[in-house]
């Protein structure tokens, strides 16, 4: 079955940097989109960047400029390297999967399969 463990996550100075992993299992890595999601608390999940098969990548307005999302497909891992960390982007981070190969925008209804997620708090 399809399987997406995050890591990387923790707790950083607001400026600081992250890098999330996102390691999947059970199914053929290359042929699903990506993307990574957040929900930070009383707040609804939010697309954060998605990348799809061909690599084609997009990102929420938020954090362009400052988040890339990339993958390794021959180590079946997603990555999120976060710089400038600010307060605002404090959230639980979501690893998930889509079928549909094509998918390259993080819309959280279009996605099929999501791992337990890692924590990241920034601090001012």
């Amino acid at each position: 079955q399809v399987q997406l463990v995050e890591s990387g996550g923790g707790s950083v100075q607001s400026g600081g940097s992250l890098r999330l992993s996102c390691a999947a299992s059970g199914y053929t890595y290359s042929s699903y989109s990506m993307g990574w999601l957040r929900q930070a608390p009383g707040k609804e999940r939010e697309g954060v960047a998605a990348i799809d098969s061909d690599g084609n990548t997009n990102y929420a307005d938020s954090v362009k400029g400052r988040f890339t999302i990339s993958q390794d497909n021959a180590k079946n891992t997603l990555y999120l390297q976060m710089k400038s960390l600010k307060p605002e982007d404090t959230a639980m981070y979501y690893c998930a999967a889509s079928t549909d190969y094509g998918l390259r925008y993080p819309i959280p209804e279009l996605y099929d399969y999501w791992g337990q997620g890692t924590q990241v708090t920034v601090s001012s």
